[in-house]
């Protein structure tokens, strides 16, 4: 999974690419479904 030399701000970068795109892709209810994972965990919080 990480790559040798790699800055870990670029892995960080690299990871958000690859989750953004991947959560393009997801429908209403599984983003429903991932926000409401997120939020219950604090990863979201809506202040």
């Amino acid at each position: 999974m990480a790559h040798f030399g790699q800055s870990d701000d670029f892995r960080r970068d690299e990871l958000i690419r690859i989750i953004e795109h991947s959560v393009e892709k997801l429908t209403l209810q599984e983003l429903e479904a991932l926000y409401y994972d997120m939020t219950t965990k604090s990863y979201i919080n809506d202040n």
